[in-house]
């Protein structure tokens, strides 16, 4: 670690920066590849790996990530896709990127997740015959019924697309075998990102991982202007080929746009270096949650830690409590501002996507009660690997300080 102490006051999240990841971002600086050069393949590479995933593609951002799946849904105007409203609203956002339509999922009032009574409660507003795909989000790092939900996706031939940008190094267990998210056992595909307060981190990107040989090639065209430069697929002879017959080095075509979403050398670097250190991460912020769970309850019922889900191993990105601000007798807000006086920064994931303003104007008020529970009750504490556990210590000090409103 750069750092000798944790800063004060503590944020929710924050990347972890060592000497070997700087040394690996200068190796590329030096080198003749800037972007597009050989660090993004061997990046990718090192993800799949970490993840099970027969392939996975690099990209600029998880709303990238999100975005290139949906295009390689061939998502368009005439579809729906169930997404759960308790998310950032780039998993929406993803899906009207494409023209196509959100159909907002409701989620467990305690733990954010969308289950399959939700989904099929979703699946029931739905309009069939548009229906193409479902996108789960696995909420700060936990997952809910993977394997039952990608089944009863393949049963009424809709596509599931993974939502796992919290979720990198979260393992399930179906039958006596274990899963790890982004495998591409039970989904099409899974994104992942790698934004800062993540648990790796590129400075801004993204991966999108798959099983499919032909998605992967796919989504390698996307991420890169939609560009053809394989003269079996040349559509122009006349423009493609030379006298000669040989495809003229210079050329290539676009079937259709797409977006500039290359991740850069220097950022997959960044990636690749702290990818080595995933487990280590992980581990850390495993001991960090179990800290917390062992000093919350001296402050039960007014603040409760988050429920668990079933899964061999938790990739955490958060820790959100469920907080009675109710019976606190303060505002979430107000909350807020006196743990942050104390040294305690925290956050709000999330306001539910289906109460945007964008979204309410194009669907109406929707009642999606155990989220907007959900959004109610939550607050996310400080957690990050730096943090030591005389750091949490003083997070549930603080907290009870706030709570009894000294």
């Amino acid at each position: 670690m750069i750092e000798t102490k944790t800063p004060r006051p503590l944020p929710y999240g924050r990347h972890c920066i060592d000497e070997a990841d700087i040394a690996a971002v200068v190796d590329v600086l030096r080198s003749d590849w800037l972007t597009t050069g050989p660090m993004v393949e061997r990046f990718e590479s090192a993800f799949a790996a970490a993840v099970g995933a027969p392939h996975a593609v690099a990209c600029a951002t998880g709303t990238a990530a999100l975005h290139l799946a949906a295009m390689a849904l061939r998502l368009g105007p005439n579809d729906q896709v169930i997404v759960p409203s308790i998310t950032f609203v780039a998993t929406a956002n993803a899906v009207r990127f494409c023209g196509a339509e959100v159909v907002f999922a409701d989620v467990e009032s305690d733990s954010g997740l969308m289950g399959m009574e939700q989904l099929e409660a979703a699946y029931l507003r739905a309009d069939k015959t548009r229906l193409k795909a479902v996108f789960p989000v696995h909420l700060a790092g936990q997952c809910a019924a993977p394997a039952e939900i990608y089944a009863w996706c393949a049963e009424r031939g809709l596509k599931l697309v993974d939502d796992a940008c919290h979720a990198i190094g979260t393992r399930y267990m179906h039958g006596n075998v274990e899963h790890r998210i982004g495998d591409g056992c039970h989904a099409i595909m899974s994104c992942f990102s790698l934004h800062p307060v993540k648990t790796v981190a590129m400075g801004e990107g993204g991966v999108v991982t798959t099983a499919s040989t032909e998605l992967a090639e796919e989504l390698r065209r996307l991420r890169g202007h939609g560009l053809v430069r394989d003269a079996a697929a040349f559509q122009n002879a006349d423009l493609a080929f030379g006298p000669d017959g040989k495809a003229n080095p210079w050329y290539y075509e676009m079937p259709d746009p797409s977006p500039n979403y290359r991740a850069s050398d220097v950022a997959c670097a960044l990636g690749y270096s702290q990818l080595g250190k995933l487990d280590g991460f992980i581990d850390r912020r495993q001991t960090l949650v179990a800290a917390y769970d062992a000093r919350l309850p001296a402050l039960a019922p007014h603040v409760l830690p988050p429920p668990r889900k079933p899964a061999s191993q938790v990739g955490w990105h958060l820790y959100p409590v469920v907080v009675d601000f109710d019976a606190i007798g303060v505002s979430r807000s107000e909350f807020m501002r006196r743990l942050l006086r104390r040294g305690v920064g925290s956050q709000v994931h999330y306001i539910p996507v289906h109460c945007q303003p964008y979204y309410q104007q194009r669907y109406g008020l929707l009642d999606l009660p155990g989220a907007s529970r959900y959004y109610e009750r939550t607050l996310s504490l400080p957690l990050f690997p730096a943090m030591s556990e005389a750091d949490v210590e003083f997070v549930v000090e603080q907290l009870a300080e706030t709570v009894s409103g000294h």
